[in-house]
């Protein structure tokens, strides 16, 4: 943090876009940021604080009426109060890690022989991970769809949602292909979910964008699951077929404290799906697959976006995201996104490591999977058919 600061103050910057890596959702260089007098393009670090607690969020979200999940009021404090929980809750259940994210410190428990294990796995893995092994619970989903709404808001109580994405297609709760439109809800879905995910915004005068995640039953009831305070990796998909620029917007809010579209104007155009080229070997469980890229020729024309940092030569470290490249397909419909992104595929070639390229081959061509026909386990059990 000191390194980003001082070259702020050596450029002369007025502002620092942390991106959607590890400073986006950090409260603490927010704050420094501030006590620079730098503008951070994103969240407060009260907001940040607030929905980066889980435990916290879910409560936020009770408080402006948004649906959530039965579960534990707040953190678990230890393991005595266990079985007044599995009285309230029942099983199947999920235990999550307060300050976690991208399924670490997660543990389903389907009856009671094995809470008390895996609430310990839980923890240790959360401070592990996070430094803290604070842990609640909730009422587990079976086979659920994740879809999350893209909101901008700015501290005047102005918020809008710019439509829903759908991330079911993911691997240890780790996203792999996200799209939008979602292509199982209808127009009355969409507007109830959005309307939930501006009605958190708007009461924690949240500023900039930022997304908030719903898990979704068969019977088409959704549930909050949590907010992240910046913008996301698969922010692409919404511009596609919105046709509005979201960093755009975040530096305008940024810099005038006011957003400026109005809910009437979000129009949707078309479908979008984007694929994430991951450094990993599907094969073998996703296993990470670091080391040198010897050739990187991406995809071009029309209805085709790459986003994208690396080159050849470039070294794939063994410590970081795992993420490439992503590549963002736009058709007029699902029918037609779904055969651009097959000719971009084919034409992708990344050399030198084993890439997530060819598990989105064959996902294109999968029957299931080109009739929407999948949840949050989806991968897990097509990978299972393919041994």
């Amino acid at each position: 943090m000191p390194s980003v600061i001082a070259a702020a103050e050596v450029s002369g910057a007025e502002a620092i876009h942390p991106g959607y890596g590890f400073l986006a959702e950090n409260a603490d260089f927010s704050e420094i940021c501030q006590a620079n007098q730098i503008v951070f393009i994103g969240a407060s670090p009260a907001n940040i604080r607030l929905m980066g607690n889980k435990s916290q969020a879910k409560k936020t979200a009770k408080k402006f009426k948004v649906p959530i999940l039965e579960g534990s009021e707040g953190v678990v404090k230890s393991k005595a109060d266990l079985p007044a929980l599995v009285k309230k809750i029942g099983f199947p259940m999920l235990i999550k890690a307060s300050h976690g994210g991208g399924g670490r410190g997660m543990r389903i428990v389907r009856e009671e022989s094995e809470l008390e294990s895996q609430y310990d796995l839980a923890s240790n893995e959360a401070v592990a991970c996070f430094g803290n092994g604070d842990v609640y619970i909730e009422k587990y989903i079976d086979s659920p769809r994740h879809v999350e709404i893209q909101i901008l808001s700015d501290k005047k109580g102005n918020s809008i949602y710019l439509g829903e994405r759908e991330c079911s297609i993911q691997c240890r709760h780790q996203k792999l292909i996200e799209e939008a439109p979602s292509p199982v809800l209808n127009s009355k879905i969409r507007k109830k979910m959005g309307e939930a995910a501006v009605a958190i915004a708007k009461g924690i005068h949240y500023e900039g964008a930022g997304t908030v995640e719903f898990l979704m039953d068969k019977n088409m009831d959704f549930y909050f699951m949590e907010m992240n305070t910046r913008i996301q990796v698969e922010h692409p998909v919404t511009e596609a077929v919105t046709g509005i620029d979201l960093i755009k917007e975040q530096i305008r809010i940024a810099h005038s404290k006011k957003l400026l579209i109005k809910q009437k104007e979000i129009k949707y155009f078309g479908h979008a799906i984007e694929f994430r080229i991951n450094a990993e070997d599907f094969e073998n469980q996703f296993m990470p697959c670091p080391g040198p890229i010897e050739l990187f020729l991406p995809p071009g024309g029309k209805g085709v976006r790459i986003d994208s940092y690396i080159y050849p030569d470039f070294k794939v470290p063994p410590n970081y995201d795992s993420l490439l490249a992503k590549l963002i397909v736009w058709g007029s419909d699902r029918e037609e996104a779904l055969c651009r992104a097959r000719r971009a595929l084919s034409e992708f070639i990344v050399d030198g490591v084993k890439t997530t390229i060819p598990f989105h081959q064959l996902m294109v061509e999968e029957p299931r999977f080109i009739d929407a026909d999948f949840d949050t386990h989806f991968v897990e059990t097509f990978l299972n058919g393919q041994e």
